[in-house]
């Protein structure tokens, strides 16, 4: 096991990376907890539920589980309810723990969950996809998704603990790995060059899951999310960053529906917009877009966007949290390993957007 540590105004925490993990979890349960609520759904449930069940019940707390329907579809108002409705009906009180079970999704409510009822209760991310695991598990976003606008809804506010076990990795779809590593490979497109080179030499290992490759990929990935959320928890400035490739990869997703591309898929595709965006922009070499572009294909995540439309693209682009003063602001790279925040002309953003002009800063 390894252990990452984060530190923020709101809270320090670990995250314990290894092996069995979920065997463990009482170690992150705090010694005055009055109860338990697991929150996951039916499918990881089915394949997790009884191993966390008794692992928790070394607690001696009361442990309930809180299944939520499965899917980005359903991470909204109503679903959340569900949550506060099990809370509410088992009288659990502002000592009890949540325990997220799950992918971002789950993730995602819970966190949002603890940070609303009673005004504020502890909880536990226990990842088990590898998008979760690299990304929405570490930092303290919390949200739910609002018909006109991905995670527009939501808290800034830190877990007490993130538990990864690499083995959950090996029940995911080939689907689910590919939409993870895009966002281990966004670690070193903003932050570290020599991250990006090892994920381009070790990409074959990354994607058959090989341990010491995946188990790298994710520890390093949570260090330097790590070390960026320390800096700015609230996302004031330096946390930008983080959202590369996300302002068009939200658009794809509301665009198309919540759910038609998983998230980490429609990030993969912005980031090769991002990259392109930042030639026009940047001077980011046409080289280091092509570099992107093979290594989003490679991990196997789609390079290629939907049709939307310049018009609709750009009204969706618009409800996004980095839009100050209606202008859209995006995160561009001036070479690969370094990243930065800002407005864009018109003219360059419609050239991305318009399939036949795109291909040129391919």
């Amino acid at each position: 096991m390894t252990t990452v540590q984060v530190s923020t105004p709101g809270g320090a925490y670990p995250i314990h990376v290894g092996a069995g993990r979920l065997d463990r979890l009482a170690e992150s349960i705090p010694a005055d907890a009055t109860a338990i609520a697991v929150v996951t759904n039916p499918k990881v449930a089915a394949l997790y539920g009884d191993r966390v069940r008794d692992a928790l019940a070394a607690t001696g707390k009361q442990v309930f589980f809180i299944e939520l329907p499965d899917g980005e579809a359903f991470k909204d108002w109503q679903t959340l309810n569900l949550i506060f409705d099990a809370l509410l009906q088992n009288r659990l009180d502002r000592k009890a723990v949540l325990v997220a079970l799950g992918g971002g999704v789950i993730g995602d409510m819970c966190g949002f969950a603890a940070a609303s009822y009673m005004r504020g209760i502890r909880f536990v991310q226990v990842p088990t996809t590898l998008l979760a695991q690299v990304d929405s598990s570490v930092g303290g976003k919390t949200a739910i998704n609002h018909p006109l606008g991905k995670n527009m809804i939501g808290a800034f506010y830190q877990p007490i603990a993130v538990e990864i076990d690499t083995d959950v990795l090996t029940t995911l779809p080939a689907r689910e790995i590919s939409a993870g590593l895009a966002e281990v490979i966004k670690y070193g497109m903003i932050i570290d060059a020599k991250f990006f080179d090892w994920c381009v030499a070790n990409v074959a290992g990354l994607r058959t899951l090989e341990p010491q490759a995946i188990t790298y990929a994710i520890q390093r990935s949570c260090e330097l999310k790590a070390q960026v959320v320390s800096q700015d928890e609230r996302e004031s400035g330096l946390r930008a960053i983080l959202n590369f490739g996300h302002t068009f990869g939200h658009a794809i997703e509301s665009g198309l529906g919540y759910g038609e591309w998983l998230h980490g898929e429609a990030v993969g595709c912005g980031m090769v917009q991002a990259a392109q965006l930042s030639a026009l922009t940047q001077g980011l070499s046409l080289q280091s877009v092509r570099r992107i572009r093979t290594l989003v294909q490679e991990i196997g995540c789609p390079v290629n966007p939907p049709e939307l439309g310049t018009e609709r693209w750009i009204e969706l682009m618009q409800v996004d949290k980095k839009t100050e003063g209606g202008q859209l602001r995006f995160v561009l790279l001036p070479e690969i390993g370094q990243a930065c925040v800002g407005v864009v002309p018109q003219e360059a953003l419609s050239k991305v957007l318009e399939p036949d002009t795109a291909s040129a800063t391919a």
